[in-house]
């Protein structure tokens, strides 16, 4: 099964059509249609982070089609994920950067922590 066969079994089986499931995450329906006809090689990592949000299924069985369908774990995760990208993709790139530079900073800072 590939990644866009996954993704239509996990959509139908949660009742979404794909202008629904397009709206849900903020995307079109035609990003939807590309990753379920394999037309995408790798889908932007936020889609599949709102598309396992969505749909409540796990990255890993969603990207490679190992370990459960359904994640919990990988859900929280992607909840927070989801929410970032449906604020940001109405940024412009300059400002999507200034927000991923934000991020980094963070990280290194609490890698930092952790080390000490």
């Amino acid at each position: 099964m590939t990644l866009g066969e996954r993704l239509k079994t996990a959509r139908k089986s949660k009742g979404f059509t794909q202008d629904g499931l397009a709206e849900k995450i903020g995307t079109s329906r035609g990003v939807i249609t590309n990753i379920e006809h394999d037309k995408t090689e790798m889908p932007q990592h936020l889609i599949i982070n709102a598309l396992c949000n969505t749909l409540e299924i796990s990255q890993e069985w969603l990207l490679y089609g190992t370990g459960e369908m359904s994640n919990s774990e990988s859900l929280k995760s992607s909840n927070v994920l989801s929410e970032i990208y449906s604020i940001s993709k109405d940024l412009s790139i300059e400002e999507q950067r200034y927000i991923l530079d934000v991020i980094q900073t963070y990280k290194w800072h609490f890698d930092q922590k952790k080390r000490q």
